[in-house]
């Protein structure tokens, strides 16, 4: 039976976007599932993946229950001025066809036109975003974080935190009001879990000492498999939020990757020159931060911005934690990959810099009708305000995601124990989950065992 399409939509955007969805899905499952698998210590590396896994499926059913809704809906009113704008009206999106009709959100977009993909489109996308934010989190309290408390963690952070970030930024609230821009999660996304991260690594508390002092990549790599996937990926990341298959779509996707490319060889080079050796788990953080830093600038900065963005994103994390990660405060606070300087201070870099590096001859919509569209103008271009206005997002997020992560760890805390314990931090995979990277060689071990029993049961006979 032939059902014919509705009149608004556009086969070629929906095509995109869905694409560009799944894109964004791979980054995490299996993305940085690979990668955390082979990044951390053996006996960690089945913990790591699978609570990656776990928010993957478990952000999905709260956001097409309430998440999306309150990113994406209608403003919550909870008090006069910027309370009201802070978030959206909890509901959920289940109904007919998944609400099939026309994709709209309450965005403050100028001359921003009518979406012409269906609003389940729209929902998988945001979905994807939302998925990838607490795994990148969880970075930084692996090796000794309870599986248990994570799981409590990640439905009540990714509600209270992710959703109130997207509200704020994407979906009309206060901070897009102010002028504030995010292209693709620069603040929403890396910010939002660099902060939350070291927070939570905080209140956790530090892994094991020996853990501490030897905590070896098991599979480099299958590591760099995951971060390929990442880095390739996130061309459905930046690539897909203009939500059209339009001209800047095109343009956000090579800048990612040029601005990836300068950063990984920014990273690469100061290496060499602190260690005079390249590293590979080296160059995989400076291909990260590339790829968070031109995240907030992918479509409103030209190529040279890209590559501006790209060479400060492979030096400034670089300085940040091999400089600034071996004073007191952050040596006293064990964040396991340094999601801090990686997400953080690459996200934070990039939003700022996208106020100064900002071309208003990159549109990101173009209305045909008016003869004009959404474009941002930098600093470099004569509107020093963005780069305030991006400063006083940057504070927002900071602040609010600081003090909530801190507020909801303390929750899940009187309910179940935040920390693994003793014997499932000295054991790791195989105490938590009874399974290891070892199954293989366990089970002919088991064999092995079996043929040297069988002889002396046939004598008793």
């Amino acid at each position: 039976m032939y059902i014919p399409s509705p009149s608004y939509l556009n086969t070629g955007d929906n095509s995109w976007q869905l694409t560009a969805a799944t894109f964004v899905g791979l980054q995490t499952v299996p993305g940085i599932a690979l990668l955390y698998g082979g990044i951390v210590k053996k006996k960690w590396a089945i913990n790591s993946a699978f609570m990656v896994v776990y928010a993957f499926a478990i952000v999905l059913i709260t956001w097409v229950l309430f998440g999306y809704s309150m990113g994406f809906g209608s403003p919550l009113k909870l008090g006069p001025g910027i309370l009201g704008d802070i978030v959206g009206v909890p509901h959920p999106i289940l109904g007919s066809l998944y609400e099939q009709g026309r994709a709209s959100v309450p965005l403050v977009k100028g001359m921003m036109p009518a979406f012409r993909i269906p609003g389940s489109t729209l929902v998988y996308f945001q979905f994807a975003f939302a998925a990838i934010t607490p795994a990148i989190l969880a970075g930084a309290v692996l090796g000794r974080i309870n599986f248990k408390a994570w799981m409590l963690f990640v439905p009540l952070w990714s509600t209270l935190v992710y959703s109130v970030n997207a509200f704020m930024l994407w979906g009309g609230g206060w901070l897009a009001q102010l002028g504030a821009v995010d292209y693709s999660g620069g603040y929403v996304i890396h910010v939002g879990a660099g902060i939350s991260g070291f927070v939570a690594a905080a209140v956790i508390g530090p892994r094991m000492v020996k853990d501490r002092k030897n905590f070896s990549p098991n599979n480099l790599l299958m590591a760099l498999a995951g971060a390929g996937i990442l880095w390739l990926g996130w061309n459905g990341f930046n690539g897909g939020d203009p939500y059209f298959a339009n001209v800047d779509a095109s343009a956000a996707v090579l800048n990612t990757n040029l601005a990836t490319g300068a950063a990984l060889v920014a990273w690469t080079m100061m290496d060499m020159w602190a260690q005079s050796k390249p590293s590979l788990a080296g160059a995989i953080n400076g291909m990260i931060c590339g790829l968070v830093a031109i995240t907030p600038a992918a479509g409103y900065v030209n190529g040279y911005g890209a590559l501006a963005i790209g060479v400060a994103a492979g030096f400034i994390p670089w300085l940040s934690m091999n400089k600034l990660g071996r004073t007191k405060l952050f040596r006293k606070v064990d964040d396991t990959l340094g999601v801090f300087h990686t997400h953080a201070v690459a996200g934070a870099l990039g939003g700022i810099l996208t106020g100064v590096f900002a071309d208003p001859k990159m549109f990101e919509y173009l209305s045909k009708k008016a003869g004009r569209g959404l474009s941002v103008t930098g600093w470099i271009y004569g509107n020093p305000h963005q780069v305030i206005v991006q400063i006083e997002a940057l504070l927002v997020i900071v602040l609010y995601d600081g003090l909530m992560t801190w507020g909801i760890l303390k929750l899940v805390g009187l309910v179940v124990p935040l920390r693994a314990s003793e014997w499932q931090m000295t054991e790791g995979d195989m105490a938590i989950h009874g399974e290891t990277l070892e199954e293989g060689d366990r089970e002919k071990e088991g064999d092995e065992e079996e043929e040297r029993r069988e002889p002396q049961i046939l004598e008793t006979y």
